[in-house]
Protein backbone atom coordinates (compact mmCIF):
# COMPACT_ATOMS: atom_id res chain seq x y z
CA UNK A 1 0.00 0.00 0.00
CA UNK A 2 2.85 2.01 0.99
CA UNK A 3 4.94 1.79 -2.42
CA UNK A 4 1.19 2.49 -4.25
CA UNK A 5 1.19 5.92 -2.42
CA UNK A 6 4.74 6.40 -3.53
CA UNK A 7 4.52 5.39 -7.04
CA UNK A 8 1.06 7.71 -7.46
CA UNK A 9 3.35 10.58 -5.94
CA UNK A 10 5.75 10.45 -8.32
CA UNK A 11 3.36 10.39 -11.13
CA UNK A 12 1.94 13.47 -9.47
CA UNK A 13 5.40 15.33 -9.91
CA UNK A 14 6.13 14.27 -13.07
CA UNK A 15 2.71 15.51 -14.14
CA UNK A 16 3.92 18.70 -12.15
CA UNK A 17 6.99 18.91 -13.67
CA UNK A 18 6.01 18.62 -16.94
CA UNK A 19 3.08 21.12 -16.76
CA UNK A 20 5.93 23.39 -16.00
CA UNK A 21 8.08 23.41 -18.80
CA UNK A 22 4.65 23.34 -21.25
CA UNK A 23 3.42 26.13 -19.84
CA UNK A 24 5.80 28.83 -20.63
CA UNK A 25 5.93 27.12 -23.87
CA UNK A 26 2.16 27.80 -24.41
CA UNK A 27 2.57 31.09 -23.61
CA UNK A 28 4.80 31.87 -26.01
CA UNK A 29 3.09 30.39 -28.69
CA UNK A 30 0.17 31.80 -27.50
CA UNK A 31 1.52 35.52 -27.17
CA UNK A 32 3.16 34.95 -30.95
CA UNK A 33 -0.22 33.95 -32.47
CA UNK A 34 -1.55 36.87 -31.31
CA UNK A 35 0.97 38.90 -32.58
CA UNK A 36 0.87 37.33 -35.88
CA UNK A 37 -3.51 37.53 -36.05
CA UNK A 38 -3.39 41.09 -34.31
CA UNK A 39 -4.09 43.17 -37.89
CA UNK A 40 -6.10 41.43 -40.52
CA UNK A 41 -4.31 44.31 -42.79
CA UNK A 42 -1.91 46.61 -43.05
CA UNK A 43 -2.51 49.54 -44.73
CA UNK A 44 0.49 51.24 -46.73
CA UNK A 45 -0.50 55.39 -46.70
CA UNK A 46 0.82 58.49 -48.25
CA UNK A 47 1.95 61.32 -47.47
CA UNK A 48 3.67 61.06 -44.68
CA UNK A 49 5.59 63.65 -41.92
CA UNK A 50 4.40 65.90 -39.73
CA UNK A 51 1.92 68.21 -41.89
CA UNK A 52 0.46 65.86 -42.61
CA UNK A 53 -0.41 63.85 -38.74
CA UNK A 54 -3.79 64.89 -38.88
CA UNK A 55 -4.88 63.04 -41.73
CA UNK A 56 -4.11 60.02 -40.51
CA UNK A 57 -5.29 60.41 -36.90
CA UNK A 58 -8.73 60.57 -38.85
CA UNK A 59 -8.00 57.47 -41.13
CA UNK A 60 -7.04 55.69 -37.44
CA UNK A 61 -10.29 56.88 -35.63
CA UNK A 62 -12.36 55.70 -38.93
CA UNK A 63 -10.23 52.26 -38.74
CA UNK A 64 -11.05 51.97 -34.79
CA UNK A 65 -14.89 52.84 -35.62
CA UNK A 66 -14.72 49.62 -38.34
CA UNK A 67 -12.29 47.66 -35.46
CA UNK A 68 -15.02 47.79 -32.56
CA UNK A 69 -18.28 47.31 -35.09
CA UNK A 70 -16.89 44.78 -37.36
CA UNK A 71 -14.29 43.47 -35.81
CA UNK A 72 -11.86 43.69 -38.17
CA UNK A 73 -8.71 45.22 -37.23
CA UNK A 74 -6.78 47.56 -39.87
CA UNK A 75 -3.39 48.67 -38.93
CA UNK A 76 -1.09 51.65 -40.68
CA UNK A 77 2.36 52.32 -42.00
CA UNK A 78 3.76 55.02 -44.01
CA UNK A 79 5.29 54.77 -47.44
CA UNK A 80 8.63 56.00 -46.37
CA UNK A 81 10.30 56.84 -50.03
CA UNK A 82 10.13 60.39 -51.14
CA UNK A 83 8.19 60.77 -54.25
CA UNK A 84 6.32 63.16 -55.77
CA UNK A 85 2.09 63.07 -55.65
CA UNK A 86 1.87 62.20 -58.99
CA UNK A 87 4.02 58.99 -58.38
CA UNK A 88 2.19 58.21 -55.57
CA UNK A 89 -0.91 57.99 -57.28
CA UNK A 90 1.01 55.44 -59.48
CA UNK A 91 2.49 53.57 -57.25
CA UNK A 92 -1.29 53.21 -55.43
CA UNK A 93 -2.39 51.86 -58.73
CA UNK A 94 -0.10 49.67 -58.63
CA UNK A 95 -0.78 48.16 -55.11
CA UNK A 96 2.38 49.42 -53.71
CA UNK A 97 0.38 51.66 -51.70
CA UNK A 98 -2.91 51.39 -49.97
CA UNK A 99 -4.32 54.97 -49.22
CA UNK A 100 -3.89 58.43 -50.18
CA UNK A 101 -5.14 61.36 -48.29
CA UNK A 102 -5.66 64.28 -51.42
CA UNK A 103 -6.99 66.83 -52.61
CA UNK A 104 -9.73 66.13 -55.55
CA UNK A 105 -10.00 66.65 -59.33
CA UNK A 106 -11.44 64.87 -62.29
CA UNK A 107 -8.03 63.17 -63.40
CA UNK A 108 -7.96 61.79 -59.76
CA UNK A 109 -11.39 60.83 -59.93
CA UNK A 110 -10.62 58.81 -62.89
CA UNK A 111 -7.48 57.26 -61.85
CA UNK A 112 -8.60 56.36 -57.89
CA UNK A 113 -11.80 55.56 -56.11
CA UNK A 114 -12.19 58.24 -53.63
CA UNK A 115 -13.85 57.91 -50.34
CA UNK A 116 -16.08 61.92 -50.26
CA UNK A 117 -15.97 62.78 -47.19
CA UNK A 118 -14.27 66.18 -46.54
CA UNK A 119 -11.78 65.10 -43.83
CA UNK A 120 -10.36 68.95 -44.01
CA UNK A 121 -13.54 70.60 -43.68
CA UNK A 122 -12.84 73.28 -45.76
CA UNK A 123 -9.63 74.26 -44.14
CA UNK A 124 -7.26 73.35 -46.33
CA UNK A 125 -8.78 75.71 -48.91
CA UNK A 126 -8.00 78.54 -46.93
CA UNK A 127 -4.21 79.80 -47.56
CA UNK A 128 -1.69 82.23 -46.10
CA UNK A 129 1.26 83.20 -47.72
CA UNK A 130 5.06 83.02 -46.06
CA UNK A 131 7.38 86.09 -47.83
CA UNK A 132 9.76 88.11 -47.02
CA UNK A 133 10.07 90.22 -43.69
CA UNK A 134 11.69 93.00 -45.66
CA UNK A 135 8.32 92.96 -48.55
CA UNK A 136 5.29 92.95 -45.70
CA UNK A 137 4.93 96.78 -45.58
CA UNK A 138 4.68 96.77 -49.77
CA UNK A 139 2.03 93.81 -50.13
CA UNK A 140 0.35 95.30 -46.89
CA UNK A 141 -0.25 98.51 -49.50
CA UNK A 142 -1.89 96.51 -52.05
CA UNK A 143 -5.56 96.41 -53.39
CA UNK A 144 -6.57 92.82 -54.31
CA UNK A 145 -5.83 93.90 -58.30
CA UNK A 146 -2.11 94.78 -57.55
CA UNK A 147 -1.97 92.05 -55.03
CA UNK A 148 -2.97 89.40 -57.97
CA UNK A 149 -1.31 91.06 -60.95
CA UNK A 150 2.07 92.21 -59.34
CA UNK A 151 2.94 89.52 -57.66
CA UNK A 152 4.62 86.27 -58.43
CA UNK A 153 3.61 83.19 -56.13
CA UNK A 154 5.64 79.39 -55.99
CA UNK A 155 4.07 76.23 -56.11
CA UNK A 156 5.07 73.04 -56.50
CA UNK A 157 4.01 71.89 -60.28
CA UNK A 158 2.00 69.39 -58.70
CA UNK A 159 0.25 70.64 -55.76
CA UNK A 160 -3.36 70.55 -56.97
CA UNK A 161 -3.76 74.48 -56.25
CA UNK A 162 -1.22 75.47 -59.12
CA UNK A 163 -4.20 75.32 -61.77
CA UNK A 164 -7.01 77.11 -59.40
CA UNK A 165 -4.56 80.09 -58.79
CA UNK A 166 -3.88 80.20 -62.50
CA UNK A 167 -7.14 80.36 -63.76
CA UNK A 168 -7.92 83.41 -61.18
CA UNK A 169 -5.37 85.14 -62.90
CA UNK A 170 -2.42 84.79 -60.43
CA UNK A 171 1.12 84.46 -61.76
CA UNK A 172 3.22 81.76 -60.36
CA UNK A 173 6.45 80.20 -60.40
CA UNK A 174 6.87 76.17 -60.23
CA UNK A 175 9.04 73.98 -59.15
CA UNK A 176 9.13 69.73 -58.75
CA UNK A 177 11.08 69.86 -55.52
CA UNK A 178 9.01 71.16 -52.29
CA UNK A 179 12.01 71.75 -50.03
CA UNK A 180 13.98 73.74 -53.25
CA UNK A 181 11.02 76.41 -53.12
CA UNK A 182 11.17 77.54 -49.70
CA UNK A 183 15.24 78.75 -50.46
CA UNK A 184 13.21 80.60 -53.55
CA UNK A 185 12.07 82.48 -52.07
CA UNK A 186 14.68 83.85 -49.48
CA UNK A 187 16.54 84.39 -52.72
CA UNK A 188 13.26 86.37 -54.02
CA UNK A 189 12.70 84.48 -57.04
CA UNK A 190 8.95 84.96 -56.28
CA UNK A 191 7.25 87.03 -53.84
CA UNK A 192 4.59 84.86 -51.65
CA UNK A 193 4.51 81.04 -51.07
CA UNK A 194 0.51 79.66 -50.43
CA UNK A 195 0.57 77.30 -47.53
CA UNK A 196 -2.33 75.88 -45.76
CA UNK A 197 -2.99 77.17 -42.61
CA UNK A 198 -1.94 74.61 -40.58
CA UNK A 199 1.09 74.13 -42.50
CA UNK A 200 3.00 77.53 -42.80
CA UNK A 201 3.71 78.09 -39.08
CA UNK A 202 4.80 74.52 -38.84
CA UNK A 203 7.20 74.91 -42.31
CA UNK A 204 8.31 77.76 -40.92
CA UNK A 205 9.67 77.24 -37.65
CA UNK A 206 11.43 73.99 -39.12
CA UNK A 207 13.51 76.16 -41.10
CA UNK A 208 13.84 78.84 -39.44
CA UNK A 209 17.37 78.52 -39.05
CA UNK A 210 17.71 77.93 -42.71
CA UNK A 211 15.89 81.22 -43.37
CA UNK A 212 15.16 83.40 -40.66
CA UNK A 213 14.02 86.24 -43.46
CA UNK A 214 11.03 84.36 -44.27
CA UNK A 215 7.81 85.15 -42.14
CA UNK A 216 3.83 84.84 -42.65
CA UNK A 217 2.34 87.83 -44.07
CA UNK A 218 -0.46 89.84 -42.08
CA UNK A 219 -2.91 90.43 -44.25
CA UNK A 220 -4.55 88.50 -46.81
CA UNK A 221 -5.40 84.58 -47.51
CA UNK A 222 -7.27 83.62 -49.99
CA UNK A 223 -10.15 80.55 -49.98
CA UNK A 224 -11.04 77.84 -52.60
CA UNK A 225 -13.22 74.71 -52.37
CA UNK A 226 -10.77 72.19 -51.89
CA UNK A 227 -11.74 68.87 -50.18
CA UNK A 228 -9.60 66.51 -48.83
CA UNK A 229 -10.52 62.88 -49.46
CA UNK A 230 -9.08 59.08 -48.70
CA UNK A 231 -8.41 57.33 -51.91
CA UNK A 232 -7.79 54.12 -52.39
CA UNK A 233 -7.36 51.61 -55.57
CA UNK A 234 -10.56 51.52 -57.72
CA UNK A 235 -10.86 47.61 -57.50
CA UNK A 236 -10.58 48.19 -53.46
CA UNK A 237 -13.92 48.88 -53.31
CA UNK A 238 -14.13 46.52 -49.54
CA UNK A 239 -11.80 49.03 -48.17
CA UNK A 240 -13.49 52.26 -49.66
CA UNK A 241 -16.54 50.84 -48.05
CA UNK A 242 -14.85 50.28 -44.31
CA UNK A 243 -13.16 53.87 -44.48
CA UNK A 244 -16.77 55.38 -45.43
CA UNK A 245 -18.75 53.76 -42.77
CA UNK A 246 -15.70 54.51 -40.14
CA UNK A 247 -15.48 58.03 -41.09
CA UNK A 248 -19.39 58.50 -40.72
CA UNK A 249 -19.60 56.70 -37.69
CA UNK A 250 -16.94 58.98 -36.20
CA UNK A 251 -19.03 62.17 -37.50
CA UNK A 252 -22.19 60.76 -36.19
CA UNK A 253 -20.65 60.20 -32.71
CA UNK A 254 -18.72 63.49 -32.88
CA UNK A 255 -15.42 62.24 -32.40
CA UNK A 256 -14.05 63.50 -35.74
CA UNK A 257 -15.49 67.27 -35.26
CA UNK A 258 -13.32 66.77 -31.64
CA UNK A 259 -10.28 65.50 -33.09
CA UNK A 260 -10.67 68.28 -35.73
CA UNK A 261 -10.57 71.23 -33.10
CA UNK A 262 -7.82 69.25 -31.03
CA UNK A 263 -5.66 69.15 -34.09
CA UNK A 264 -6.76 72.74 -35.04
CA UNK A 265 -7.60 74.64 -32.07
CA UNK A 266 -4.79 77.20 -32.55
CA UNK A 267 -5.53 78.07 -36.03
CA UNK A 268 -9.19 78.70 -35.15
CA UNK A 269 -8.18 80.97 -32.38
CA UNK A 270 -5.57 82.70 -35.23
CA UNK A 271 -8.56 82.84 -37.31
CA UNK A 272 -10.66 84.64 -34.68
CA UNK A 273 -7.98 87.22 -34.06
CA UNK A 274 -7.29 87.76 -37.53
CA UNK A 275 -7.79 91.02 -39.55
CA UNK A 276 -6.78 89.73 -42.98
CA UNK A 277 -8.82 90.52 -46.36
CA UNK A 278 -10.08 87.23 -47.47
CA UNK A 279 -9.63 86.61 -51.28
CA UNK A 280 -12.31 84.18 -52.68
CA UNK A 281 -11.32 81.82 -56.01
CA UNK A 282 -12.89 80.00 -58.09
CA UNK A 283 -11.77 76.48 -58.27
CA UNK A 284 -12.85 75.27 -61.60
CA UNK A 285 -11.12 71.73 -61.53
CA UNK A 286 -13.44 71.10 -58.60
CA UNK A 287 -15.79 67.76 -60.04
CA UNK A 288 -18.96 69.18 -60.71
CA UNK A 289 -21.01 67.15 -58.60
CA UNK A 290 -18.88 67.68 -55.71
CA UNK A 291 -20.88 68.27 -51.98
CA UNK A 292 -20.84 72.21 -51.17
CA UNK A 293 -17.75 72.87 -48.65
CA UNK A 294 -18.80 73.27 -45.34
CA UNK A 295 -16.61 75.25 -42.82
CA UNK A 296 -18.72 75.91 -39.79
CA UNK A 297 -16.66 73.79 -37.38
CA UNK A 298 -14.08 76.78 -37.91
CA UNK A 299 -15.01 79.61 -40.06
CA UNK A 300 -18.68 80.92 -40.66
Amino acid sequence: MRRLVTNGGLRVRRWAVFLRGLLPAMLVACACGATAHAADRTLTYFPAGPIYEYRWKVLELALDHVRRAEGVAIDLRPFDEKVTQNRGVSLLQSGEIDVIALGTNDERESRMLPIKIDISRGIVGYRVFLISASDQDRIARMDDEAFRTELTFGLNSQWADLPVMRANGYTVLTSTDYESLFGMLAAHRFDALPRGIGEAAVELAARQDAYPQLTIEKTRALFFPYPIYFWVNRKDAQLAGQIERGLRAALADGSLRKLFVTYHASMIESLGRSRRRVIRLDNPLLPPESAEIDTKWWWR
